[in-house]
């Protein structure tokens, strides 16, 4: 009978451990673009870790113009939820990380297919672009989000302004 006890003792504790072990990590990204590079200035999120079911997450999400041209600076266009290929993931600015529920992976997930989904020509520069994604992400994530307007085409800024209205996240700022 003892061993028995000790048995499920052992199951329970590898049990509780692989539980705690799940957690999805979500960081907010910027890329400070360059023509060189062929890039605009861009905001997204990565998300990486284990889900309570053990499923595997390896993602990332941005907000963008289809097509970039003299259009965009015109009004709304056709918009993408892209998604940053490993080589841009190493040369971004990581601003910070959370670390995420579950529930919030799920709303962060419904979220971007919302965006992806929206008919007609959704991206606008100053209404609707990375940042204003990127933002409604935080909010999931429980963050204070503001969207001041000599900021709204300035992901790196922007996002050290977020880090100041989260005293919270303990991050730096980013040069």
């Amino acid at each position: 009978m003892v061993r028995i006890f000790r048995h499920l003792a052992v199951l329970f504790a590898f049990a509780w451990a692989s539980m705690a072990a799940a957690s999805v990590d979500i960081t907010f990204h910027s890329f400070n673009g360059s023509i060189f590079a062929g890039r605009y200035p861009h905001t997204f999120v990565s998300m990486e870790g284990t889900l309570d079911d053990g499923t595997q997450v390896k993602e990332n999400f941005g907000f963008s113009a289809k097509r970039a041209g003299p259009a965009v600076l015109a009004g709304p266009v056709e918009h993408i939820v892209m998604t940053e290929k490993e080589k841009w993931l190493t040369k971004t600015n990581r601003h910070f990380t959370l670390s995420m529920t579950d529930a919030e992976y799920r709303e962060v997930r419904k979220m971007v297919e919302d965006w992806r989904n929206a008919p007609g020509k959704y991206y606008d520069l100053d209404s609707r672009n990375c940042i204003h994604f990127v933002g409604e992400i935080g909010r999931i994530m429980g963050l204070r989000i503001e969207y001041p307007k000599k900021l709204l085409r300035q992901p790196k800024s922007w996002l050290n302004h977020i880090s100041t209205l989260n005293p919270q996240l303990r991050a730096a700022q980013v040069d």
